[in-house]
């Protein structure tokens, strides 16, 4: 661990040096990438260097023990010092730990209403607003690509980008099938109900993730659908893309302008290829699969949300909230602690 740890702190010097170089100053890109490369370095460099003034002190303390008058406060001190250092190893432990490479990204999220008819689609439309309430509390931005009202509410589907600081590193657990209990506003009985809907949580996809070739793509222009406001149902500037080889189809009519929707629809189409990617590098690395938690496949049932008994259920990891009522106004915080400790316990018992 001591070496990787002052591996890691040369590795940073010698970046600060890089970036102190007048050449290196003057070329923005170059800059911004050995930015990047050292803020994932830099909470293993302050880590060692705490852990390093730790030893320091402990270091002196065993000098004060054979001074007589000092001898009670060093044996305090030192009592102190190895319960912090005990503490500061565990937490470099998980520090050092593999990181995704895409835990700093933003995310594009879809959300369908799935078994259930339209009760499904109002409860997808309660999932998009308890994660746009998460995404406030965490001062992200939210910006919708593509919404299909559902007739009695909600969304039949609904894509959106989350940008900010770490989006995936917390929300890429949420992938899978949401299953909600309660009795439907349409229910006359007053019986409870089973419907679910699907969430799916991408990385974005940078240029250096995957290039998007556009002579693969076919480019529709349709009117737009939906409730998008008046204006937009007025001109053709809804925008489909078919990518021919994987027959995937992206969709985006929240714009006005043609040329955002198809900005908007080129960056989905982008990130679903990349997610594709990203799975079948997966499959060919099974261990690593069969570790995670779920398998992020939009069919597994993840998590069980009834309203009865005002119970929040993650089946993937035993993990009960009897605070449905917090959790849907964006109170996620408990849950995906719980998820983050859990997959480092997994990870720490790999390694």
């Amino acid at each position: 661990m001591i070496e990787r740890l002052e591996s890691i702190e040369q590795k940073y010097n010698e970046i600060t040096e890089e970036l102190m170089k007048p050449e290196v100053i003057s070329d923005i890109k170059r800059t911004l990438e050995l930015n990047k490369e050292q803020a994932e370095l830099v909470d293993a460099y302050n880590a060692y260097q705490k852990y390093k003034r730790i030893i320091e002190d402990i270091t002196s303390a065993n000098e004060m023990l054979s001074d007589k008058e000092l001898e009670e406060f060093a044996k305090e001190e030192l009592k102190k010092l190895n319960e912090q250092k005990e503490q500061l190893l565990s937490e470099i432990e998980i520090i050092l730990l593999p990181k995704d490479p895409n835990d700093g990204k933003n995310v594009i999220i879809e959300i369908r209403g799935a078994a259930g008819g339209d009760e499904a689609n109002i409860f997808a439309g309660d999932l998009f607003r308890m994660y746009s309430k998460y995404a406030l509390k965490q001062d992200w931005k939210i910006d919708v690509y593509n919404e299909e009202e559902g007739a009695s509410g909600g969304y039949s589907q609904i894509e959106f980008m989350v940008k900010g600081d770490n989006v995936y590193s917390k929300l890429k657990y949420e992938s899978g099938a949401h299953r909600v209990q309660r009795v439907p506003t349409t229910e006359t009985q007053g019986r409870v109900h089973t419907s679910t809907a699907t969430v799916l949580v991408m990385p974005e996809a940078e240029e250096v993730d995957f290039k998007l070739d556009m002579s693969e793509v076919r480019v529709d222009i349709t009117r737009s659908s939906g409730c998008g406001g008046q204006g937009v149902n007025t001109t053709d500037s809804a925008v489909r893309l078919t990518h021919i080889p994987t027959g995937i189809i992206v969709y985006s009519q929240t714009e006005r302008s043609q040329i955002k929707n198809k900005e908007k629809a080129i960056k989905i189409l982008q990130t679903r290829l990349y997610d594709l990617k990203m799975k079948e590098q997966e499959k060919e690395q099974g261990a690593e699969r069969r570790s995670k938690i779920g398998t992020g496949d939009r069919s597994e049932k993840i998590r069980t949300y009834n309203y009865p008994q005002n119970r929040v259920t993650d089946h993937r990891i035993g993990f009960t909230t009897k605070q449905l009522d917090r959790v849907m106004e964006g109170d996620l915080d408990e849950i995906i602690e719980a998820l983050i400790m859990e997959d480092q316990t997994r990870k720490l018992k790999e390694q």
